[in-house]
């Protein structure tokens, strides 16, 4: 049944995920930085003025501070991506796919602002004090009833996917990065995330929240420090391999070995869809936490918003991409014996081995680090797979409650606990599978919902930025 159910869902996922979902994506963005005129980039200090001021609540609508309202965000956002899946694009698409991760950030950052401005405009508070928004509630109260056929399709494949790709998915990258680099047994790790999640996720989002505001920077930071290590020891590469990564987007390296990117097309599908998984810029998923926010404006927390498209890619990716560029291509590394693999000859680049992504990031901290390396990195990807659960636990109980009611906000939890203790333990193919092409199918509804109520939002933005061309935090 489950080879036959692969075999149905894989070429809809392709297609789900192929040329036209990245052509929407990326041509929605550039619609609304044009629409805008490019309004976000021209106020980044006050975008970060307001985040600094977002650390206390600002007003009585909503539940969260704007600053935890992001690391929520952030926390669902900086997950195993932002390791293994730009590891991967580099594996298949070339250095230059990391080029063009940065140009999808930077089209995504307009996006992520106008999809967080709207569910904060939108939102709702239920009747047992939820403040709730997101791609259904501004389809349905922005566009009307006759839309909301479109609101509920969002919040149906919003909450399939928040089980595979926040629940399962991550605590099996949990189990499995614990268990290989530590020899904890699988069981272990699944009774510890049952109760570990347990503690948090009952707590509900003001709980997430609060713990994702402490945690989230300190996890970053770890990650940011252990790249700048590398980076800084390798420091003589990295001006060239900079501009091998730009010259590289347009004219990539031609295939060799395991290489299998040898044409500038390969390049950019990678690296748009390895950073649109990252920062989920465009799915609609990071504005729900948003919404819970107590900024006073629209405006305000939208800027906050879009901060996370930034620190997810170009910043957290980058040091990703950086530290395998520097630490994997120098010859000698092969020459010595210090690395050997299978079909590769002595001097390739070592992603020409046709390692995997999560093989091609390990061997690339710990040819520099040793074991520290691996087990920095193993720490690193356990806590960015934990709090990516936290996160879309908020995502999957926004959506469940759209569809249910307040009533089924504490019996999704439960439910979400129990699916982070079984994807532990077991192999998640398909369960993966569904939950990627559900995520694909949550984004058509929101791309479209931003494209139809965008003349709102420029008006909006206009009449807000009157007076001076930018705003109050």
């Amino acid at each position: 049944m489950g080879d036959f159910l692969v075999g149905i869902l894989t070429p809809i996922n392709n297609f789900v995920w192929g040329p036209v979902m990245l052509i929407m994506l990326v041509g929605t963005g550039l619609y609304l930085n044009v629409g805008l005129k490019f309004y976000p980039f021209r106020n980044w200090y006050n975008a970060y003025k307001c985040l600094w001021q977002g650390r206390k609540h600002q007003s009585e609508h909503g539940e969260i501070s704007p600053w935890n309202a992001l690391m929520t965000a952030i926390a669902a956002d900086i997950g195993t991506g932002n390791i293994v899946g730009v590891a991967t694009a580099i594996a298949i698409g070339g250095p230059g796919a990391l080029f063009w991760m940065w140009m999808t950030a930077l089209v995504g950052m307009m996006t992520k602002f106008c999809e967080v401005m709207l569910s904060v405009k939108y939102r709702e508070k239920t009747p047992a004090g939820n403040w709730v928004g997101g791609a259904m509630y501004f389809i349905k109260n922005g566009l009307g009833p006759r839309w909301a056929w479109l609101a509920t399709a969002f919040a149906l494949f919003g909450a399939c996917a928040c089980i595979g790709t926040g629940a399962m998915v991550q605590s099996n990258a949990i189990s499995g990065n614990l268990h290989s680099t530590f020899g904890i047994p699988t069981w272990a790790v699944a009774l510890g995330l049952l109760v570990l999640g347990g503690m948090v996720l009952i707590g509900g989002v003001k709980r997430i929240a609060s713990l994702s505001g402490r945690l989230v920077p300190f996890m970053a930071i770890f990650y940011i420090i252990l790249c700048l290590i590398i980076i800084v020891m390798h420091i003589e590469l990295v001006p060239s391999v900079f501009i091998w990564v730009v010259t590289d987007a347009f004219t990539p390296t031609a295939a060799t070995g395991g290489f299998v990117g040898s044409s500038v097309m390969l390049a950019i599908r990678m690296g748009v869809a390895r950073g649109v998984f990252s920062n989920e810029a465009g799915l609609g998923t990071a504005p729900i936490a948003h919404a819970a926010s107590t900024a006073e404006s629209p405006l305000v927390q939208a800027s906050i918003g879009m901060l996370d498209v930034f620190i997810d890619t170009l910043i957290v990716c980058s040091m990703t991409g950086f530290v395998i560029l520097v630490a994997v291509v120098t010859p000698d590394m092969l020459s010595s014996g210090m690395i050997t693999y299978q079909g590769a000859a002595a001097g390739d680049p070592l992603w020409c081995s046709g390692l995997n992504g999560g093989t091609l990031s390990a061997i690339a901290f710990s040819s520099t680090l040793g074991a520290v390396g691996e087990i920095g990195v193993s720490i690193s990807l356990m806590l960015f797979a934990f709090t990516t659960a936290l996160g879309w636990c908020v995502y999957g109980e926004r959506c469940v409650i759209y569809l249910f009611g307040d009533k089924a906000q504490k019996p999704f939890r439960v439910f979400y606990c129990l699916c982070m203790a079984i994807g532990a333990m077991v192999a998640l193919d398909l369960v993966w599978l569904i939950a990627d092409t559900c995520n694909a199918l949550m984004a058509l509804p929101n791309l479209l919902g931003i494209l139809l109520l965008s003349p709102v939002l420029f008006k909006y933005v206009r009449e807000e930025t009157a007076k001076d061309g930018r705003f109050v935090c």
